[in-house]
């Protein structure tokens, strides 16, 4: 515990809060107090938490006006579970399984919500972040090392999104802008970004909204036109299945479910609400907002989700296309097998796959500068942020888009080193966070339990172990040699070492300043 916690009974209230506002203006946070949204008060919320015990074991009444106001945060978590990546697995699955990876995605979903809601819950007991915890938790060194991790990650899934926005771009416009003009127009997101920003947190959120809905609207028509059979997709649902030949697409849908920038994000996302740390009732009012919330948000995503396995899996499962199809014939193969319609199903696979490509990028922008002002802990002006994070992301992105604009199977193996390096970062950002919320001196009294932890745990050795499969399947098949061997084993070593001394350091974390207040 730092001095100034040890210090504050000797404090009155109002020094206190003095000389801890003085501490946190040298320091860069999530959101200035301005740019907060104020849950308001009802005038007879006092009474009413009287009524029910507030203050002494109760919880305040639900009221479905504040859980309109601390809407948002968990719908923009939820845009990583619908991006680019996601949507190429999701057809690759139903394509090549069918219907039978149906209870897989459902059950991965899950998996991602109990890592999201705990992400929350860091964010909503500690008043920080997660990059900003790492930072003061770890040693310096470990806290670079986990930087850098991150910040490869965002690039890696950022580098899907733009290129999946770009191949949206080009089939909305019959092929006239080719990938790397989708791409710089893809990279203009960061100024509309930018420009909604400055109109309030809510603004923002109402357009993510609008592109969650746009393309609920998108995939549900192609549901519609698709006609996948009730039967069968209730089956997927609920009678878990899985084969040789399905085995490694089944590993995909669990690894690509948990982005290691998500988890950042979502505990800075949920700052974006002012609730008072100091009273205990209004922290685990809030929590619970946030894990409503946020359940239906990833209930949103699961369906956007199905809707796009089982359109694939009726038309390609059991044919001569199944294996070779991805985000760059899907529309056209689409086209082909469904026809034109009212509405030709190419250009509603575009604005969909387009909705979805725009709005994870964006993401991708809001969580880079998160991860950077967290970990470094610089104050820098918003424009000049979000320029130096999409930079990092477009540079490359531009270079991936000139090299392997004319080869469809060449972009294909990119995307599969991108989710290898996806898959490599996921440790990075998982046992830190499960190590925060399990430690008393992090959360105070809203520490997860014991039966909390151990199925935490269990799921993150399980989407651990998915990931690792992965890896090793990826480089059995790709790397040959005996340099590439060798490096092969340092790097797995060196790997293997950091995680073990992530969980060992995280054990023996020593109490700090981002203790709970509520506690």
């Amino acid at each position: 515990m730092s001095r100034l916690e040890n210090d504050r009974p000797l404090l009155t209230e109002g020094i206190y809060e003095e000389v801890h506002e003085e501490e946190e203006e040298e320091e860069e946070t999530a959101y200035d107090e301005a740019e907060k949204v104020h849950i308001a008060r009802d005038e007879d919320d006092d009474e009413r938490d009287l009524e029910h015990g507030v203050g002494c074991g109760g919880a305040p009444p639900f009221s479905w006006r504040k859980l309109w106001l601390f809407t948002g945060p968990g719908f923009l978590m939820s845009i990583a579970f619908l991006d680019p990546g996601n949507l190429e697995g999701d057809l690759q699955a139903g394509a090549v399984a069918g219907y039978s990876l149906l209870w897989l995605l459902m059950w991965a979903t899950a998996m991602g919500l109990l890592v999201q809601l705990l992400s929350a819950r860091l964010g909503v007991a500690t008043g920080r972040h997660l990059a900003e915890l790492c930072r003061e938790e770890y040693p310096t060194w470990a806290g670079m090392v986990l930087w850098v991790m991150a910040e490869l990650a965002l690039i890696g899934s950022d580098i899907q999104e733009v290129i999946g926005s770009a191949i949206a771009i080009q089939i909305l416009t019959n092929g006239i802008f080719p990938l790397w003009a989708g791409v710089v127009i893809t990279a203009l997101d960061c100024f509309v970004f930018l420009f909604l920003e400055n109109y309030g947190i809510r603004k923002l959120e109402a357009v993510f909204a609008v592109l969650i809905g746009t393309m609920a609207v998108a995939f549900a028509w192609m549901f519609g036109q698709a006609k996948p059979s009730g039967s069968e997709l209730l089956v997927g649902i609920l009678v878990p299945k899985l084969s040789t030949r399905t085995i490694q697409k089944a590993v995909g849908v669990v690894g690509c479910i948990i982005m290691p920038h998500n988890v950042f994000l979502h505990s800075a996302l949920v700052q974006s609400r002012e609730v008072d740390k100091r009273q205990k009732h209004r922290v685990q009012e809030a929590i619970n907002y946030y894990t409503i919330e946020s359940t239906i948000a990833l209930a949103v995503s699961f369906m956007i989700n199905l809707f796009v396995t089982t359109v694939f899996a009726k038309g390609f499962y059991n044919t001569d296309l199944a294996d070779s199809i991805g985000l760059v014939n899907a529309g056209q193969y689409l086209q082909d097998k469904y026809g034109g319609g009212v509405f030709p199903i190419l250009y509603i696979w575009g604005i969909g796959l387009l909705a979805a490509g725009q709005s994870s990028t964006i993401t991708g922008t809001y969580a880079g500068q998160f991860i950077m002002g967290g970990f470094l802990n610089f104050k820098m002006k918003k424009w000049l942020r979000a320029l130096i994070t999409r930079s990092c992301a477009i540079v490359p992105t531009m270079i991936v888009a000139l090299v392997f604009d004319s080869s469809e199977a060449t972009l294909d193996v990119l995307n599969e080193w991108l989710n290898v390096l996806q898959s490599i970062q996921i440790p990075f950002a998982l046992i830190p966070l499960l190590c925060l919320v399990s430690k008393e001196q992090i959360m105070g009294s809203f520490k997860i339990g014991p039966l909390y932890q151990t199925v935490a745990w269990l799921v993150a050795a399980l989407v651990i172990m998915i990931n690792g499969y992965l890896l090793l399947e990826f480089f059995t098949s790709e790397v040959s040699g005996v340099v590439y061997t060798g490096f092969v084993s340092v790097f797995t070593a060196s790997y293997g070492a950091f995680i073990v001394y992530l969980i060992g350091r995280g054990i023996n974390f020593t109490p700090c300043r981002s203790k709970a207040e509520s506690s």
